[in-house]
Protein backbone atom coordinates (compact mmCIF):
# COMPACT_ATOMS: atom_id res chain seq x y z
CA UNK A 1 0.00 0.00 0.00
CA UNK A 2 1.33 3.46 -1.14
CA UNK A 3 1.21 6.41 1.37
CA UNK A 4 0.91 9.86 1.18
CA UNK A 5 1.18 12.73 3.23
CA UNK A 6 -0.20 16.30 2.73
CA UNK A 7 1.05 18.96 4.86
CA UNK A 8 -0.69 21.79 5.77
CA UNK A 9 -4.44 20.83 6.82
CA UNK A 10 -6.53 24.23 5.57
CA UNK A 11 -9.62 25.06 2.84
CA UNK A 12 -7.65 22.87 0.55
CA UNK A 13 -5.11 20.25 2.24
CA UNK A 14 -7.99 19.24 3.92
CA UNK A 15 -9.86 18.17 0.80
CA UNK A 16 -6.39 16.87 -0.82
CA UNK A 17 -6.29 14.36 2.18
CA UNK A 18 -9.97 13.44 1.65
CA UNK A 19 -10.07 12.84 -1.73
CA UNK A 20 -6.94 10.96 -1.80
CA UNK A 21 -8.08 8.69 1.79
CA UNK A 22 -10.98 8.00 -0.85
CA UNK A 23 -8.51 5.13 -2.43
CA UNK A 24 -8.31 2.20 -0.34
CA UNK A 25 -5.13 1.50 -1.82
CA UNK A 26 -3.52 4.75 0.05
CA UNK A 27 -2.93 4.89 3.42
CA UNK A 28 -3.09 9.08 3.69
CA UNK A 29 -1.98 11.32 6.85
CA UNK A 30 -2.40 15.07 7.30
CA UNK A 31 0.01 17.67 9.18
CA UNK A 32 -0.70 21.13 10.24
CA UNK A 33 0.42 23.51 13.17
CA UNK A 34 -3.31 23.92 13.88
CA UNK A 35 -5.30 21.76 15.85
CA UNK A 36 -8.61 23.33 14.47
CA UNK A 37 -6.94 22.36 10.68
CA UNK A 38 -6.63 18.91 11.80
CA UNK A 39 -10.08 18.26 13.24
CA UNK A 40 -11.72 19.53 10.05
CA UNK A 41 -9.92 17.38 8.37
CA UNK A 42 -10.58 14.26 10.03
CA UNK A 43 -14.65 15.19 10.54
CA UNK A 44 -14.39 15.75 6.64
CA UNK A 45 -12.50 12.57 5.88
CA UNK A 46 -14.87 10.99 8.06
CA UNK A 47 -11.57 9.51 10.41
CA UNK A 48 -10.02 8.18 7.30
CA UNK A 49 -6.89 10.42 7.48
CA UNK A 50 -4.48 10.34 10.40
CA UNK A 51 -3.48 13.70 11.68
CA UNK A 52 -0.15 15.06 13.61
CA UNK A 53 0.39 17.80 14.35
CA UNK A 54 3.94 20.00 13.52
CA UNK A 55 5.33 23.54 12.87
CA UNK A 56 6.48 23.15 9.23
CA UNK A 57 8.02 26.69 9.49
CA UNK A 58 10.72 24.20 10.84
CA UNK A 59 12.60 22.42 7.76
CA UNK A 60 13.82 19.31 10.32
CA UNK A 61 9.96 19.34 11.12
CA UNK A 62 8.97 18.62 7.65
CA UNK A 63 11.62 16.03 7.26
CA UNK A 64 10.61 14.26 10.28
CA UNK A 65 6.85 14.58 9.13
CA UNK A 66 7.68 13.20 5.54
CA UNK A 67 10.02 10.47 6.39
CA UNK A 68 7.75 6.93 6.81
CA UNK A 69 5.75 8.31 3.46
CA UNK A 70 6.19 7.61 0.04
CA UNK A 71 4.94 10.86 -1.74
CA UNK A 72 4.41 14.52 0.00
CA UNK A 73 1.51 16.92 -0.84
CA UNK A 74 1.91 20.63 -0.16
CA UNK A 75 -0.39 22.83 0.70
CA UNK A 76 1.05 25.45 2.47
CA UNK A 77 0.64 29.34 2.66
CA UNK A 78 2.91 30.66 -0.19
CA UNK A 79 5.36 32.24 2.39
CA UNK A 80 6.35 29.06 3.60
CA UNK A 81 5.74 26.29 0.08
CA UNK A 82 9.80 27.15 -1.00
CA UNK A 83 11.05 25.99 2.00
CA UNK A 84 8.88 23.50 2.56
CA UNK A 85 8.97 21.87 -0.41
CA UNK A 86 13.06 22.04 -0.37
CA UNK A 87 12.84 20.32 2.63
CA UNK A 88 10.56 17.68 1.71
CA UNK A 89 12.76 17.06 -1.53
CA UNK A 90 15.93 17.28 0.23
CA UNK A 91 14.36 14.24 2.30
CA UNK A 92 13.98 12.50 -0.66
CA UNK A 93 10.35 12.46 -1.08
CA UNK A 94 8.70 12.72 -4.50
CA UNK A 95 5.93 15.48 -4.26
CA UNK A 96 3.09 17.15 -5.83
CA UNK A 97 3.08 21.29 -4.69
CA UNK A 98 0.30 23.64 -4.90
CA UNK A 99 1.66 26.38 -2.90
CA UNK A 100 1.73 30.02 -4.26
CA UNK A 101 5.32 30.49 -3.20
CA UNK A 102 7.38 33.51 -5.11
CA UNK A 103 10.55 32.12 -5.31
CA UNK A 104 11.57 30.94 -8.63
CA UNK A 105 11.18 26.68 -8.47
CA UNK A 106 13.98 26.05 -10.98
CA UNK A 107 16.36 26.76 -8.23
CA UNK A 108 15.39 23.22 -7.05
CA UNK A 109 16.13 21.40 -9.99
CA UNK A 110 19.23 20.39 -9.30
CA UNK A 111 18.62 19.53 -5.70
CA UNK A 112 15.46 17.45 -6.95
CA UNK A 113 17.58 15.84 -9.63
CA UNK A 114 20.32 14.82 -7.06
CA UNK A 115 18.16 13.32 -5.11
CA UNK A 116 16.26 11.10 -7.80
CA UNK A 117 12.97 13.38 -6.69
CA UNK A 118 10.33 13.83 -9.16
CA UNK A 119 8.59 17.81 -7.67
CA UNK A 120 5.62 18.85 -9.81
CA UNK A 121 5.15 22.16 -8.44
CA UNK A 122 2.03 24.76 -8.93
CA UNK A 123 -0.40 21.96 -9.59
CA UNK A 124 -3.32 23.46 -8.76
CA UNK A 125 -6.15 24.95 -10.95
CA UNK A 126 -4.00 28.55 -11.95
CA UNK A 127 -1.00 27.74 -11.80
CA UNK A 128 -2.12 24.00 -12.90
CA UNK A 129 -4.54 23.60 -14.72
CA UNK A 130 -4.58 27.03 -16.72
CA UNK A 131 -0.87 25.79 -17.66
CA UNK A 132 -1.95 22.29 -18.76
CA UNK A 133 -4.59 23.67 -20.97
CA UNK A 134 -2.18 26.22 -22.91
CA UNK A 135 0.10 23.77 -23.00
CA UNK A 136 -2.22 21.25 -24.67
CA UNK A 137 -3.74 23.74 -26.74
CA UNK A 138 -0.65 25.01 -27.69
CA UNK A 139 0.03 21.85 -28.85
CA UNK A 140 -2.64 21.78 -31.25
CA UNK A 141 -1.60 24.40 -33.24
CA UNK A 142 0.79 24.72 -36.22
CA UNK A 143 2.32 27.83 -34.96
CA UNK A 144 0.41 29.60 -31.32
CA UNK A 145 1.00 33.15 -31.50
CA UNK A 146 -0.88 34.12 -28.22
CA UNK A 147 -2.47 32.31 -25.16
CA UNK A 148 -4.39 34.09 -22.36
CA UNK A 149 -5.77 33.15 -19.46
CA UNK A 150 -8.45 34.41 -17.43
CA UNK A 151 -9.54 33.33 -13.47
CA UNK A 152 -10.83 34.19 -10.34
CA UNK A 153 -12.46 32.82 -7.39
CA UNK A 154 -15.69 34.95 -6.03
CA UNK A 155 -18.76 34.26 -4.14
CA UNK A 156 -21.76 33.39 -5.72
CA UNK A 157 -24.03 36.82 -4.07
CA UNK A 158 -21.14 39.54 -4.42
CA UNK A 159 -21.41 41.65 -0.96
CA UNK A 160 -20.21 45.17 -0.26
CA UNK A 161 -17.83 46.53 0.17
CA UNK A 162 -15.37 43.91 -1.45
CA UNK A 163 -17.51 42.36 -3.30
CA UNK A 164 -14.95 39.20 -3.14
CA UNK A 165 -14.04 36.54 -0.39
CA UNK A 166 -11.26 34.15 -0.54
CA UNK A 167 -11.71 30.53 -0.30
CA UNK A 168 -7.84 29.65 -0.14
CA UNK A 169 -5.25 31.47 1.62
CA UNK A 170 -5.85 35.62 1.52
CA UNK A 171 -2.73 36.43 2.64
CA UNK A 172 -1.89 34.74 -1.05
CA UNK A 173 -4.52 36.66 -2.45
CA UNK A 174 -2.72 40.48 -0.91
CA UNK A 175 0.69 38.82 -2.60
CA UNK A 176 -1.03 38.56 -5.94
CA UNK A 177 -1.94 42.28 -5.45
CA UNK A 178 1.28 43.19 -4.64
CA UNK A 179 3.61 40.90 -6.83
CA UNK A 180 4.97 42.00 -10.23
CA UNK A 181 2.77 40.58 -13.23
CA UNK A 182 4.99 39.11 -15.47
CA UNK A 183 3.49 38.93 -19.19
CA UNK A 184 5.45 38.49 -22.14
CA UNK A 185 4.93 40.92 -25.47
CA UNK A 186 6.46 40.41 -28.70
CA UNK A 187 8.54 37.23 -27.43
CA UNK A 188 9.88 39.79 -24.88
CA UNK A 189 8.83 39.42 -20.92
CA UNK A 190 7.43 42.29 -20.12
CA UNK A 191 6.70 44.00 -16.44
CA UNK A 192 3.13 45.46 -15.47
CA UNK A 193 1.63 46.76 -12.17
CA UNK A 194 -0.42 43.68 -10.32
CA UNK A 195 -4.23 44.97 -10.52
CA UNK A 196 -3.46 47.43 -13.72
CA UNK A 197 -5.20 47.26 -17.16
CA UNK A 198 -8.44 46.86 -15.83
CA UNK A 199 -11.10 45.47 -18.65
CA UNK A 200 -14.95 44.41 -18.10
CA UNK A 201 -15.84 40.97 -19.50
CA UNK A 202 -18.83 39.02 -19.59
CA UNK A 203 -19.23 34.93 -18.51
CA UNK A 204 -22.56 33.17 -19.64
CA UNK A 205 -24.15 32.52 -15.77
CA UNK A 206 -21.80 34.90 -14.10
CA UNK A 207 -22.75 38.06 -15.61
CA UNK A 208 -20.19 40.96 -15.74
CA UNK A 209 -16.21 40.91 -14.33
CA UNK A 210 -13.36 42.74 -14.19
CA UNK A 211 -10.00 41.56 -15.75
CA UNK A 212 -6.76 42.47 -14.62
CA UNK A 213 -2.96 41.34 -14.15
CA UNK A 214 -1.68 38.94 -11.78
CA UNK A 215 1.64 37.23 -11.90
CA UNK A 216 0.36 33.96 -12.70
CA UNK A 217 2.12 32.83 -15.92
CA UNK A 218 5.24 31.91 -13.96
CA UNK A 219 6.67 29.41 -15.92
CA UNK A 220 5.02 29.73 -18.53
CA UNK A 221 7.22 32.29 -19.62
CA UNK A 222 10.17 30.37 -20.14
CA UNK A 223 8.89 27.14 -21.14
CA UNK A 224 6.65 27.95 -23.99
CA UNK A 225 7.79 29.37 -27.45
CA UNK A 226 4.74 32.01 -27.72
CA UNK A 227 5.23 35.37 -28.04
CA UNK A 228 2.19 36.85 -26.72
CA UNK A 229 1.33 35.78 -23.37
CA UNK A 230 -0.90 37.74 -19.92
CA UNK A 231 -2.96 36.02 -17.13
CA UNK A 232 -5.81 38.51 -15.46
CA UNK A 233 -7.64 37.73 -12.33
CA UNK A 234 -11.23 38.07 -12.08
CA UNK A 235 -13.56 40.15 -9.63
CA UNK A 236 -16.40 41.44 -9.40
CA UNK A 237 -16.56 45.18 -10.74
CA UNK A 238 -15.15 47.64 -8.18
CA UNK A 239 -12.68 45.13 -6.43
CA UNK A 240 -9.81 45.86 -8.54
CA UNK A 241 -9.76 49.83 -7.89
CA UNK A 242 -10.76 49.24 -4.14
CA UNK A 243 -7.26 47.28 -3.83
CA UNK A 244 -5.11 49.72 -5.52
CA UNK A 245 -6.24 52.22 -3.15
CA UNK A 246 -5.22 50.15 -0.48
CA UNK A 247 -1.84 49.41 -1.88
CA UNK A 248 -1.18 52.95 -2.62
CA UNK A 249 -2.14 53.82 0.65
CA UNK A 250 0.77 51.65 2.04
CA UNK A 251 -2.16 48.76 4.02
CA UNK A 252 0.13 45.82 2.14
CA UNK A 253 3.34 47.16 2.95
CA UNK A 254 5.84 44.87 4.88
CA UNK A 255 7.86 47.31 6.39
CA UNK A 256 7.36 48.10 10.09
CA UNK A 257 5.91 51.52 11.04
CA UNK A 258 5.61 53.51 14.33
CA UNK A 259 2.03 54.15 15.75
CA UNK A 260 2.62 55.77 18.88
CA UNK A 261 4.59 53.87 20.67
CA UNK A 262 4.05 51.05 19.01
CA UNK A 263 6.05 49.38 15.89
CA UNK A 264 3.48 47.55 13.47
CA UNK A 265 3.27 45.63 10.06
CA UNK A 266 0.78 47.29 7.94
CA UNK A 267 -0.02 43.91 6.25
CA UNK A 268 -0.66 42.43 9.15
CA UNK A 269 -3.11 45.00 10.36
CA UNK A 270 -4.93 45.10 6.98
CA UNK A 271 -4.90 40.79 6.88
CA UNK A 272 -6.54 41.47 10.74
CA UNK A 273 -9.00 43.91 9.59
CA UNK A 274 -9.81 42.27 6.14
CA UNK A 275 -9.72 38.58 6.82
CA UNK A 276 -13.02 38.38 8.51
CA UNK A 277 -14.57 40.41 6.27
CA UNK A 278 -12.84 37.96 3.56
CA UNK A 279 -14.07 34.29 5.36
CA UNK A 280 -17.08 32.57 4.10
CA UNK A 281 -20.08 31.39 5.75
CA UNK A 282 -20.61 27.64 6.46
CA UNK A 283 -22.24 26.88 3.14
CA UNK A 284 -22.07 30.31 1.55
CA UNK A 285 -21.86 29.58 -2.29
CA UNK A 286 -18.68 30.20 -4.36
CA UNK A 287 -17.59 30.29 -8.02
CA UNK A 288 -14.89 29.44 -10.30
CA UNK A 289 -14.21 30.89 -13.24
CA UNK A 290 -11.58 30.55 -15.58
CA UNK A 291 -11.06 30.31 -19.56
CA UNK A 292 -7.62 29.55 -21.49
CA UNK A 293 -7.29 30.70 -25.36
CA UNK A 294 -5.01 29.70 -27.54
CA UNK A 295 -5.11 31.46 -31.01
CA UNK A 296 -2.44 30.86 -33.76
CA UNK A 297 -2.42 28.90 -36.99
CA UNK A 298 -3.91 25.79 -38.20
CA UNK A 299 -2.93 24.61 -41.91
CA UNK A 300 -2.40 28.15 -42.83
CA UNK A 301 -5.53 29.59 -41.39
CA UNK A 302 -6.18 31.58 -38.00
CA UNK A 303 -7.68 28.84 -35.80
CA UNK A 304 -8.13 29.29 -31.45
CA UNK A 305 -8.86 26.81 -29.12
CA UNK A 306 -11.11 28.05 -25.92
CA UNK A 307 -10.99 25.98 -22.08
CA UNK A 308 -13.99 27.32 -19.78
CA UNK A 309 -14.57 26.20 -16.39
CA UNK A 310 -17.45 27.13 -13.89
CA UNK A 311 -17.69 25.76 -10.97
CA UNK A 312 -19.76 25.93 -8.02
CA UNK A 313 -20.01 25.09 -4.53
CA UNK A 314 -20.40 21.58 -3.71
CA UNK A 315 -23.69 21.10 -0.90
CA UNK A 316 -23.19 17.61 -0.65
CA UNK A 317 -19.72 17.69 0.65
CA UNK A 318 -19.77 21.41 2.01
CA UNK A 319 -16.92 22.14 -0.04
CA UNK A 320 -15.89 25.07 -1.86
CA UNK A 321 -15.36 25.29 -5.55
CA UNK A 322 -12.20 26.79 -5.28
CA UNK A 323 -10.97 24.04 -3.02
CA UNK A 324 -12.03 21.34 -5.00
CA UNK A 325 -10.70 22.93 -8.33
CA UNK A 326 -7.35 23.51 -6.82
CA UNK A 327 -7.33 20.06 -4.83
CA UNK A 328 -8.21 17.37 -8.16
CA UNK A 329 -5.31 18.65 -9.69
CA UNK A 330 -2.80 18.16 -7.39
CA UNK A 331 -4.70 14.80 -5.94
CA UNK A 332 -4.82 13.20 -9.63
CA UNK A 333 -1.27 13.94 -10.33
CA UNK A 334 -0.22 12.71 -6.97
CA UNK A 335 -1.87 9.68 -8.21
CA UNK A 336 0.10 9.70 -11.47
CA UNK A 337 3.13 10.04 -10.05
CA UNK A 338 2.83 7.01 -7.71
CA UNK A 339 1.58 5.04 -10.99
CA UNK A 340 4.65 6.11 -13.04
CA UNK A 341 2.75 7.79 -15.47
CA UNK A 342 4.83 11.28 -14.83
CA UNK A 343 8.71 10.70 -13.64
CA UNK A 344 11.55 13.06 -13.16
CA UNK A 345 13.61 13.70 -11.19
CA UNK A 346 14.01 17.07 -11.05
CA UNK A 347 11.04 19.92 -11.07
CA UNK A 348 8.11 19.58 -13.44
CA UNK A 349 5.86 22.28 -14.37
CA UNK A 350 2.48 21.32 -15.19
CA UNK A 351 2.46 22.68 -18.76
CA UNK A 352 5.12 19.01 -19.54
CA UNK A 353 1.78 17.57 -18.00
CA UNK A 354 -0.11 18.75 -20.90
CA UNK A 355 2.08 17.48 -23.35
CA UNK A 356 2.65 13.87 -22.17
CA UNK A 357 -0.11 11.92 -24.42
CA UNK A 358 -3.24 10.93 -22.66
CA UNK A 359 -2.47 12.74 -19.76
CA UNK A 360 -5.19 15.86 -20.68
CA UNK A 361 -7.69 13.23 -21.51
CA UNK A 362 -7.08 11.16 -18.04
CA UNK A 363 -7.05 14.40 -15.93
CA UNK A 364 -10.25 15.59 -17.78
CA UNK A 365 -12.32 12.46 -17.27
CA UNK A 366 -11.06 12.26 -13.41
CA UNK A 367 -12.11 15.72 -12.67
CA UNK A 368 -15.36 15.06 -14.10
CA UNK A 369 -15.70 12.39 -12.28
CA UNK A 370 -15.69 14.52 -9.35
CA UNK A 371 -18.24 16.80 -11.28
CA UNK A 372 -15.64 19.47 -12.22
CA UNK A 373 -16.22 19.56 -16.04
CA UNK A 374 -13.66 21.66 -18.53
CA UNK A 375 -15.61 22.81 -21.90
CA UNK A 376 -13.39 23.09 -24.71
CA UNK A 377 -14.58 25.00 -27.88
CA UNK A 378 -13.17 26.35 -30.99
CA UNK A 379 -15.31 28.92 -32.50
CA UNK A 380 -15.66 30.15 -36.54
CA UNK A 381 -13.18 32.23 -37.45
Amino acid sequence: MASIIVLGAGMVGSVIATDLSDDAQLEVAVVDANEANLQSARDRSSGRVKTFQADLSDASAVARSVEPFDLVCIAVPGRMGFDTLRAAIDAGRNCCDISFFPEDARQLDALAKLRGVTAVVDCGVAPGMSHILAAHSAAQLDQCTSIEILVGGLPRCPQWPFNYKAAFSPADVIEEYVRPAWQKRGGCIIERPALSDVRSIEFANVGVLEAFYTDGLRSLLHTLDVPEMSEQTLRYPGHAELMRIFRETGLFNQEPIQVGSTTVQPRDVTAALLFPHWKYAPGEADLTVMRVVAQGKRRGRHAQIVWDLLDGYDPASDTSSMSRTTAFPCCIVARMILDGSIRGPGIIFPERIGQIPGALEHLLAEHKRRGVIYRQSEPPT
